[in-house]
């Protein structure tokens, strides 16, 4: 019996852990105008802040894979626990633009722990039809707990309450996950018969691994970068920005929830390939749409990247089995990496687009719309790039089988 109530504590515990990453995300995206005007930050500026978090989070994500067999998953996630809550803390006492990416990079960590223990945590609770199913569970909670996160901050927002105020709403998640693994017996780590560091090393070498790798870094960027600016580059396109980032979400979250029965339908290669086609079409609208049909792009858009994640990470699995874990840790690491390194540059492209408008004597809204939509273009190169290499990887790998239904299921989570 105690065993089963561990199991639905801890379960719980992961998907409380994974809202607060959701959580960070979402709000965050959210109040980042309200931090611009309160410190006085250039959006180049709030994109070093926005880069910590993706910094943070890659790097605690592999250290935490690395030693999960050795360290724990209990000690992990107090690790995470005490992160997210010193930069929870450290943002809602900020005191200026130092204060502020110190606190982001103690959230990235934490957000890198909670995915380094989580699942293989859950993995290692249940088994076979069971344990798939669980972890769908569980990784449904980031694009679910990103709509939550998202209707919180604007509903907040509307009622004039501060980014202050948001940012504690951040820590209620925090404190329950906490509350749910205190005290609990986690599960002894079943350590699979694998291959050495060495073979693994050897099998990134592949041209396939050394592929995936660098297009994990443009389709990171064309999935974050566009949502983690969206309450400034959509400011003034007559949509409500964080409806655009919940409804973005909402899809994505049904999307990866069917990804196996559409994979097998099209392949991974294929459904990459369409990913970055609508992706860019989305970006697309973004950048020239206003209004309701706004709305419109944001569906074409979350279309595109709602399958880019759990596709890669399972095309590494899949397509370079003996990387093992650590191949797909370290491909997911890049890709949140590059987005640490992106987000500084796509603010300083905002800053750019303000200063040409300004200059052509734009002021307000229309100002702030022709802002907007510049930057949106200069993100469309992300996908568009990732239309060539996937349409070439296609012909590529055309001869490889496709990826079964319950393979797609296991190398997504």
């Amino acid at each position: 019996m105690n065993e089963n109530v561990n199991k639905s504590a801890l379960f719980n515990g992961s998907c409380f852990a994974l809202i607060t990453t959701a959580f960070t995300f979402s709000i965050r995206a959210g109040i980042l105008p309200q931090l611009g005007e309160t410190f006085g930050l250039s959006a180049e500026q709030l994109g070093f802040i926005n880069s910590m978090w993706f910094l943070g989070f890659p790097i605690s994500m592999i250290i935490g894979g690395l030693v999960y067999h050795t360290f724990g998953p209990k000690n992990i996630m107090l690790v995470a626990f005490v992160c997210h809550t010193i930069g929870i803390l450290t943002t809602i006492f900020a005191g200026g633009y130092t204060t502020l990416l110190i606190s982001t990079l103690f959230i990235g960590i934490g957000n890198g722990c909670t995915e380094a223990a989580c699942n293989p945590m859950i993995a290692d609770m249940y088994s076979g039809v069971t344990m798939q199913k669980m972890l769908a569970r569980f990784h449904m909670w980031f694009p679910g707990g990103i709509l939550i996160g998202s209707l919180i901050s604007l509903a907040m927002t509307k009622m004039n309450l501060g980014w202050q105020a948001q940012m504690w709403v951040t820590l209620i998640p925090t404190i329950i996950y906490a509350v749910l693994f205190f005290g609990k017996t986690f599960p002894k780590s079943h350590i699979a018969e694998a291959n050495s560091l060495a073979n693994n090393f050897k099998a990134m070498l592949r041209p396939v691994f050394i592929f995936l790798f660098f297009a994990m870094a443009l389709t990171a960027i064309s999935e974050f970068g566009p949502n983690q600016w969206v309450s400034i580059s959509l400011k003034a396109s007559g949509a409500e920005p964080l409806l655009i980032l919940a409804l973005t979400f909402g899809i994505a979250a049904i999307g990866r929830f069917f990804a196996g029965p559409v994979v097998a339908r099209l392949g991974q290669t294929g459904v990459l390939l369409g990913g970055a086609i609508f992706a860019a079409i989305g970006i697309y609208l973004f950048s020239t749409v206003t209004g309701s049909v706004t709305y419109l792009a944001a569906v074409i858009y979350a279309l595109g990247i709602c399958y880019f994640w759990p596709v890669m990470i399972g095309s590494v699995a899949h397509r370079v089995p003996k990387s093992s874990a650590l191949g797909m840790s370290i491909v997911g690491g890049v890709g949140m990496f590059s987005t640490a390194i992106f987000q500084p540059i796509i603010g300083s492209w905002i800053d750019s687009a303000r200063a040409k408008g300004t200059a052509a004597g734009l002021t307000g809204d229309a100002l702030d719309l022709a802002t907007g939509q510049d930057a949106l273009m200069k993100m469309i190169a992300f996908p568009a790039i990732l239309i060539v290499a996937f349409a070439i990887f296609f012909f590529w790998q055309k001869n490889t089988k496709r990826i079964t239904e319950s393979e797609m299921t296991m190398a997504a989570h």
